[in-house]
């Protein structure tokens, strides 16, 4: 069920539409660094996992550069397309690493790898985030008040989708709403600046 979601172009669509609403978002609250006019300064992606027929608009990198003369700095605004610099969709991030660590056995890695293409080196690389670096983040910090204590910290992100998923009727709006809930956790933090 959660792989055949990765190959919905209308799920991309819609996150797309998310993203350009949390851009407009933090371009009306201007420069995390000295307040001055955000304008859009996008750039190319080439992410991996998602249909092959998405059209090249969902495929950039919404991004944000200070309008101020001394300033110029460049925000990325949060995404619920992309991971920071992953080069895989952040929703095939979270999928392949739930599917591996809540059905381990018809989701080992090497099948994985043959799904979506992806390498162990890749995969262990994720594992290694969500096990050591996301749990003491200052994003998940402020999003982990917002959940139910079911959801472990060493069991992320699969918890976390399986959270969401008990909670939502159908399985793209539980995935989507799991993107938006981090990539709104992002936002907090660059408001917080």
């Amino acid at each position: 069920m959660l792989t055949e979601l990765l190959q919905s172009a209308n799920l991309f669509h819609l996150l797309h539409r998310i993203d350009i609403d949390l851009a407009k978002e933090q371009q009306l609250a201007g420069c995390p660094f000295c307040g001055g006019p955000l304008h859009y300064s996008n750039y190319e992606r080439k992410p991996r996992g998602g249909p092959e027929t998405l059209p090249e608009e969902i495929c950039i990198r919404l991004s944000l550069c200070c309008g101020k003369e001394n300033c110029r700095r460049r925000t990325l605004p949060p995404s619920t397309l992309f991971m920071d610099r992953h080069v895989y969709f952040r929703g095939v991030i979270l999928i392949i690493l739930t599917l591996q660590q809540k059905f381990p056995r018809k989701n080992s890695k090497a099948r994985l790898m043959r799904m979506f293409d992806v390498s162990r080196k890749t995969i262990n690389r994720w594992q290694g985030f969500f096990r050591d670096v996301f749990p003491v983040s200052a994003v998940w910090h402020r999003l982990r008040g917002m959940i139910s204590t079911d959801v472990s910290n060493d069991n992320l992100p699969g918890e976390l989708i399986i959270y969401f998923a008990k909670h939502i009727k159908t399985a793209e709006k539980a995935l989507v709403s799991c993107l938006e809930f981090l990539a709104r956790g992002e936002a907090q933090k660059m408001m917080a600046r």
